[in-house]
């Protein structure tokens, strides 16, 4: 099973999560498992958010997904069922106390806060989550110029009891975006590199069309084609009606998008480059 962590269009795009076989029970649109667990409808302008649900992933691995309605944003918690160790993936602000109660529902032990890239469009809850969780570690890629206690390179591995996630650069959408490949790919969680049936916008935060397409085809489409959530790589390599493109045709189409400025890059950009050591 791979998955793409994905997002919806913007309120749909956001990180992909492939599976292999299931992912849970959905995802990013591929052959589309059911609508994944919290997936709402999304503007059509730009496809694609991340899209996932289920509960376990293969043996001794426990997995949710989890949604913040006003920056259509999919948190992703995994993990390990024996050790109770977790990693939260692309945590929000706004859904502190939620994650909070999930993790003290579930019995577990929250090691790491990572996310995929420098949100532009909302501030990461990683800084309260270790003021909240003493022990909780955050981490996010090197490249992207934000501070974290882990920073994060290519081949690197995020642990969490017997599982652990590969790490996967892949610029594009902003220097710093990373892919973060479940044990034996059976989920990838792709952040705002590729959506379902879209990909993230080129035009801000050092965004490079040819990054990305490369980026995609080289981390991404390079994964098992049953990869899926709601959607599989295989169905993406065949049907994403940006990537399916030519490369100077995918930059001629990212060029020309259009979309509006994200309503909180100001405040969410700047707070992100800090909080992932201290709270804001």
């Amino acid at each position: 099973m791979c998955f793409t962590a994905a997002s919806g269009l913007r309120a749909a795009r956001r990180a992909l999560a492939l599976t292999a076989g299931s992912r849970g029970s959905s995802a990013a649109r591929g052959r589309l498992a059911q609508p994944a667990v919290g997936c709402v409808p999304r503007p059509l302008e730009d496809p694609g958010r991340r899209f996932s649900s289920g509960a376990m992933l293969g043996e001794g691995l426990l997995f949710r997904q989890l949604f913040e309605s006003s920056s259509s944003t999919y948190t992703y918690l995994l993990a390990d069922a024996a050790s109770r160790e977790a990693v939260l993936i692309d945590p929000v602000l706004e859904t502190l106390e939620r994650d909070l109660k999930l993790l003290s529902e579930l019995g577990l032990r929250l090691t790491l806060a990572v996310n995929t890239h420098c949100h532009a469009d909302h501030v990461t809850g990683s800084g309260r989550l270790k003021r909240r969780l003493p022990g909780v570690k955050s981490a996010i890629s090197r490249h992207s110029g934000a501070a974290a206690d882990v920073l994060l390179c290519e081949g690197d591995r995020v642990t969490f009891g017997k599982h652990h996630l590969e790490v996967r650069e892949t610029p594009g959408h902003t220097d710093g975006c990373v892919t973060l490949v479940l044990g034996e790919r059976t989920m990838a969680f792709t952040g705002d590199a590729l959506l379902i049936r879209g990909c993230g916008r080129t035009d801000f935060q050092q965004g490079c069309p040819r990054r990305l397409y490369q980026s995609v085809h080289q981390k991404i489409f390079s994964l098992p084609d049953h990869c899926q959530t709601a959607s599989t790589v295989g169905e993406e390599r065949q049907f994403n009606p940006r990537l399916t493109k030519s490369l100077e045709q995918f930059e001629e189409i990212m060029k020309n998008l259009n979309l509006p400025k994200p309503s909180k890059i100001d405040i969410a950009v700047p707070a992100n480059l800090v909080c992932g050591l201290h709270e804001v």
